[in-house]
């Protein structure tokens, strides 16, 4: 009599023999279709991500995987699956083909053009789903991604291979300062090493996806740039790939040694998305109704932000996110969760906005963890007083208001605090370069805006940068060099705002 034991190896060397098989097809059947999430059953073979293709050619990706049957959401809007029908598994992670030819383009999550023209050239095909670069492959963040924006060039300097998170209520301006960002990349591409973008648009209207497209092209940044469009119309499951579509885009270019610049917008969009996916799955629902893997959804997203280091290419990809708040609340669960993720955030405070400050930055809630690596010699010796005297101008502003009398230091203090808060306003799509950013900065923090009137700060301003234009293109040329201002730069400075002064009425 057989051996218990011979009757299960011999059983185990039969399924092994059925596994190899090749012409053994792991087909499933259709057994729920529920909201965008199909349940099928009979797909013992599948993984975890793996694509599935049904029999009307729909494709989709596993989600869940449960103890007799796996948990699918949709690539695409389908309303012919149904019950009893075939599916079957294809072996292959879930991947977006990418090449060259994407730059330009407005795409969906899964790489099909949405802009009219013929779809890219065949590129290499990167998985969404990838584990970001270890410690090892990284070197520390130590040049500037110069965004155009005083506020944020000055005091929460963003470097190539950060994570800086755009954070805020509805209408403040969020999207301008990513956007601006991307733009002011044309001027620093015609300089040293180019940096790419990627604008993913995640849950917005196409309307205003279309604006953001008809905007990039109008200041010729389009050509540098990949959009990835998810609107709202879209299905949740492709609002979920999003991100990850445009993470997939940017680690193509970075392989080859290039910068990329990836702005998410926004990811409050892509956690409701991922949140309606989980509770048609079926998964518990914790703190304000999301699963217990929601940090997981992001941690793993913005992870893959990363300067490499020479062995490795030398590419980076900086990561811009951005997260909607309501009523200035940073204490709501995905706020907090994006903001231990992320190496610092901009904060962009409603009171600033309705009082006339553009961009809103509140410097006293707005970080940059990388700080003065991520600048120049030329900006850190400008900027380094900025934040210290914008915030203790904030406060004395408060105090000046119950309308005590103040000494005439106290006086001096407020006075200049009202010329720096109007320096730094800056009108959307008009990024500046480092010299013209420089040069109104100095002009203010070493007084030769004290006897100006606030209200003709701007003017004073534009016309400053006209006048240096034309008479200071050697102080300029010196400035744009990134080196430290030197006192013989500072006297040319000098005698160039002393003249301009002179003819400015």
């Amino acid at each position: 009599m057989m051996k218990s034991e011979e009757i299960i190896a011999k059983l185990e060397k039969k399924l092994t023999k059925f596994d190899e098989n090749p012409k053994v097809a792991n087909v499933g059947t259709v057994e729920k279709v529920n909201d965008e999430v199909i349940v099928a059953s009979g797909l013992s073979k599948a993984m975890m991500g793996e694509m599935v293709v049904f029999q009307d050619g729909t494709e989709g990706t596993i989600l869940n995987l449960d103890e007799d049957s796996v948990s699918i959401i949709l690539l695409a809007k389908s309303s012919k699956i149904k019950e009893g029908d075939t599916v079957k598994t294809t072996g292959k992670l879930l991947t977006i083909n990418v090449s060259d030819e994407m730059l330009g383009r407005i795409i969906n999550p899964i790489g099909k053009p949405l802009d009219g023209k013929a779809a890219p050239k065949k590129g290499k095909d990167m998985p969404l789903e990838k584990i970001a670069a270890g410690v090892v492959e990284r070197k520390p963040v130590d040049t500037p991604v110069k965004t155009g924006i005083k506020a944020i060039d000055a005091l929460i300097p963003v470097g190539r291979g950060q994570r800086e998170l755009i954070i805020g209520d509805r209408g403040l301006g969020k999207t301008a300062i990513a956007i601006d960002t991307i733009i002011n990349q044309r001027e620093a591409n015609k300089g040293g090493k180019r940096m790419l973008c990627v604008y993913v648009a995640i849950g917005q209207k196409q309307s205003t996806i279309a604006q953001v497209v008809e905007k990039l092209r109008e200041m010729d940044a389009l050509s540098y740039t990949v959009v990835v469009s998810a609107s709202a119309s879209d299905a949740a499951s492709l609002l979920y790939l999003a991100p990850y579509a445009g993470v997939a885009i940017a680690e193509y270019f970075m392989e080859k040694g290039e910068d990329v610049l990836i702005v998410y917008d926004d990811l409050t969009k892509h956690a409701w998305a991922y949140r309606q996916l989980s509770l048609v799955l079926r998964r518990p629902a914790g703190r304000e109704a999301y699963p217990g893997d929601i940090f997981y959804l992001h941690s793993r997203l913005l992870e893959r932000a990363v300067k490499l280091n020479e062995e490795n290419g030398g590419g980076s990809i900086t990561a811009l996110p951005v997260i909607e708040t309501q009523a200035d609340d940073l204490s709501a669960y995905i706020p907090t969760n994006v903001i231990s993720i992320t190496d610092g955030q901009i904060f962009l405070k409603s009171d600033l906005f309705n009082s006339g400050v553009r961009p809103a930055v509140d410097v006293g809630n707005s970080v940059s963890r990388v700080g003065g690596s991520a600048q120049t010699g030329a900006m850190k010796s400008v900027s380094g007083r900025i934040k210290l005297e914008l915030a203790q101008y904030r406060e004395l502003a408060v105090f000046a208001q119950f309308g005590s009398e103040l000494d005439a230091a106290t006086l001096q203090q407020l006075e200049r605090g009202k010329r720096l808060t109007e320096v730094l306003k800056q009108p959307q799509y008009q990024p500046l370069t480092e010299s013209m950013e420089i040069l109104s900065i100095w002009a203010v923090t070493n007084g030769f805006t004290d006897d100006v009137p606030v209200e003709k700060i701007q003017k004073f301003e534009k016309e400053l940068h006209a006048y240096a234009r034309t008479h200071g293109k050697k102080v300029l040329e010196t400035i744009a060099n990134g080196k430290k201002v030197t006192p013989e730069t500072a006297e040319e400075l000098k005698k160039l705002v002393t003249a301009f002064k002179k003819v400015f009425s």
